[in-house]
């Protein structure tokens, strides 16, 4: 059964697709799904665990698009992915220790310091710059980071793995991008398998959500790969200060 009506799940859908296309671009998709699973009804706890299903299959479309593309070798990743699969599981297991006002009031300011960050931070381009960590230090410390938080939460995961990958590894803009996806794969499924037993996310939702996210980071790898940079500040400072918009506006 259909955990919400039909017009709600096409919507949901709408919006994974758009999710799918931006996190292909620069990350964050999880910025527009999990905010409209909330807005749509799920309860906090449902609402991560469903973004975490969904989130599968755009990652994982994006990951495949990057790596043919010759932008990110996923060979090479697989021990940072293994890290971010640990992180995630590691974080999922605190979620149902977490107060749910944390999500409903940190959110909006969490999509507000991300739409500044972009608005604002300079010299976000495709070039590489001197890294600041080496990739032993990058993978030992970023990668299981970001992936406990991915487990923990989840929305923005993807930026921050991007933001690490320009600022700490040295990585242009497109080459961060590409570099994200596996590890956003890897620490979803690792929060996904822990909700699947705490939680209870809405399957067929999540599922049909997946399949709108596979159309959109299709879509988005594809522009990504022609274009670069020049989209992602656009794209992610409108649809999260939009989303952080709507979601103050539900509280007041």
């Amino acid at each position: 059964m259909i955990e919400v009506a039909p017009d709600i799940l096409m919507l949901l859908m709408a919006g994974a697709f758009i999710a799918g296309f931006v996190d292909a671009i620069a990350g964050g998709g999880g910025l527009i799904t999990l905010p409209i699973l909330i807005i749509a009804g799920a309860p906090p706890l449902t609402a991560i665990a469903t973004n975490k299903l969904q989130s599968l299959f755009g990652a994982g479309m994006a990951a495949y698009r990057y790596g043919r593309g010759g932008h990110v070798s996923l060979r090479k990743q697989r021990l940072m992915a293994f890290l971010a699969l640990t992180g995630g599981v590691a974080g999922a297991l605190l979620t149902a220790k977490l107060p749910t006002d944390i999500i409903r009031y940190g959110l909006p300011v969490l999509l507000i310091a991300i739409a500044l960050f972009f608005a604002f931070k300079p010299g976000l381009d495709d070039l590489d710059r001197t890294a600041r960590l080496t990739p032993l230090e990058f993978a030992a410390t970023v990668v299981p980071l970001v992936g406990f938080y991915d487990g923990l939460i989840g929305p923005g995961a993807g930026s921050f793995y991007m933001i690490a990958f320009v600022t700490l590894a040295g990585y242009g803009v497109l080459k961060a991008t590409a570099h994200t996806k596996l590890l956003n794969f890897a620490s979803n499924c690792g929060g996904l398998f822990v909700y699947a037993l705490v939680a209870s996310p809405w399957w067929i939702v999540g599922i049909a959500m997946g399949a709108a996210q596979l159309g959109g980071a299709y879509v988005g790898s594809r522009l990504a790969m022609r274009v670069g940079a020049r989209l992602i500040k656009p794209v992610l400072v409108v649809s999260a200060t939009a989303l952080a918009a709507k979601l103050i506006w539900d509280l007041i």
